[in-house]
């Protein structure tokens, strides 16, 4: 086991990977940037160093500071959270030349997935199933046209090197096409510096389906059940549970046996979590994440098992503490992201918070690493919390969940809680009836 972790990341993430740490009895460093100075979990860590000025590429992003501080503090692994490094094959390769282990997967398995057409293939190759498209990179539009007359319309065009919807353009004609094809491959150069899209068929209304995958650093792998991430705002996640309300136990065991034999197949080491769109009892292969996600704690929910205990004992060798067989799912749980946004039109607030008061009672989590008096830097994701909630049964959840929302207090800044306590009223959302585009029209409807 490690003796000593350094965490390369900032706010709520940084907090449960240290605590963790502490349950394993490992020291902890965490880097931080000036802004972050005062952070909860600078002042909880054993040691702390400050890497740069509040300016990401500047700080968290700023590998050669990082390895200096584990040089300085003499840490021998470091856990990058997700965002920022965490799937930076650079970043992995880099650690591993200075003899730190990286907690996570290999170089060469980020490199793999982190390019969308050639993890498509991967996915492929490996018995996942994919959403018929591109075999790669169109840059000509008589190609893409062919594409899209043979896959049919509407299509969408996707960046090969990013996400969060950019570089990310539906065409739902032949017309469509050309324009759709210019802006996505300007926006993804603009975005990524490169230019490369491919192109998928749109489904119409799908539901975004994610399956958490580990793999044990010995050629074997698991999976721990599904997540339905389907509740979206302009591709970013909302709203998060598992199990998802649309699937039976003999979908979930039919795409976690395949995604689990995948996993083992690449000889994957650590976590990962791989994405479909799921749509008319067909799962369609999305993308891989190579890292922890933030959505991890209602997988732990359900089924009673720590993921980052895990991913820091498979990255020292230790493999897997569990086999597929003791996996046990039991209950339902739900996530709500809690951002320093106004609720209805999604512009950062940043600010000093006044006042701030967790909800609860069995079956209640909060991750978050602000406090009563802790000012919210305007540098960084708006992120400032999340509310796990856990039930014996989807019901139940629900119940609890409109319990803690009303709980919850965070004077001083606006944030999107009164978002989530009008969902949890909501009829289609009791009913758990809902696909990726509904929170958009939701919203754009005002109600």
């Amino acid at each position: 086991m490690f003796q000593k972790i350094l965490i390369a990341n900032r706010g709520e993430i940084a907090l449960r990977v240290l605590r963790a740490c502490k349950e394993l009895g490992i020291q902890t460093v965490v880097v931080h940037s000036t802004a972050d100075a005062d952070a909860m979990h600078v002042r909880l860590a054993d040691e702390s160093v400050c890497i740069g000025p509040p300016p990401s590429r500047d700080s968290y992003l700023n590998i050669h500071q990082i390895v200096a501080a584990c040089e300085i503090t003499g840490a021998d692994a470091v856990h990058p959270g997700y965002g920022f490094l965490s799937e930076n094959a650079k970043f992995a390769d880099i650690l591993a030349a200075h003899n730190i282990t990286f907690i996570g997967p290999s170089g060469d398995h980020i490199r793999i997935m982190g390019d969308k057409i050639e993890a498509k293939r991967t996915a492929k190759r490996l018995g996942i199933p994919v959403v018929p498209g591109s075999d790669g990179a169109v840059t000509e539009e008589k190609e893409a046209k062919r594409i899209a007359a043979e896959i049919g319309y509407p299509v969408i065009i996707k960046a090969s090197a990013g996400g969060g919807g950019r570089g990310m353009k539906v065409a739902h004609t032949e017309a469509d096409l050309e324009i759709a094809l210019q802006t996505a491959r300007s926006e993804a150069g603009a975005a990524f510096g490169d230019d490369a899209v491919y192109i998928e068929k749109y489904l119409e209304k799908p539901r975004h389906i994610e399956v958490q995958v580990f793999g044990d650093g010995f050629g074997g792998g698991v999976h721990f059940g599904e997540r339905d991430c389907s509740l979206q705002r302009r591709h970013q996640k909302v709203w998060e549970e598992a199990n998802s309300p649309a699937l039976n136990a003999e979908e979930r065991s039919r795409i976690g046996g395949i995604c689990a034999k995948a996993i083992a197949d690449l000889g994957y080491s650590g976590a990962g979590t791989i994405e479909f769109l799921y749509e008319n009892g067909e799962f369609y292969f999305i993308e891989m994440n190579t890292r922890l996600q933030v959505e991890h704690p209602v997988t732990e929910a359900i089924t009673g098992i720590d993921l980052v205990h895990e991913q820091i004992r498979v990255a020292s060798g230790g493999g897997l503490s569990v086999r597929q067989e003791d996996i046990k799912f039991t209950g339902h749980a739900i996530e709500c992201r809690i951002n320093a946004e106004d609720p209805r039109t999604f512009t950062p607030s940043p600010g000093t918070i006044t006042h701030f008061h967790t909800p609860g009672g069995l079956g209640i989590r909060v991750d978050s690493g602000v406090y009563s008096g802790y000012k919210i830097p305007p540098y960084y994701d708006s992120l400032i919390g999340k509310l796990i909630v856990h039930g014996r049964n989807r019901v139940e959840c629900m119940m609890r969940l409109r319990r803690a929302l009303d709980e919850f207090v965070v004077d001083g800044i606006k944030t999107t809680l009164p978002l989530f306590r009008d969902l949890v009223g909501n009829a289609d959302i009791a009913n758990g009836d809902y696909d990726i585009h509904w929170l958009e029209k939701y919203l754009a409807k005002g109600e």
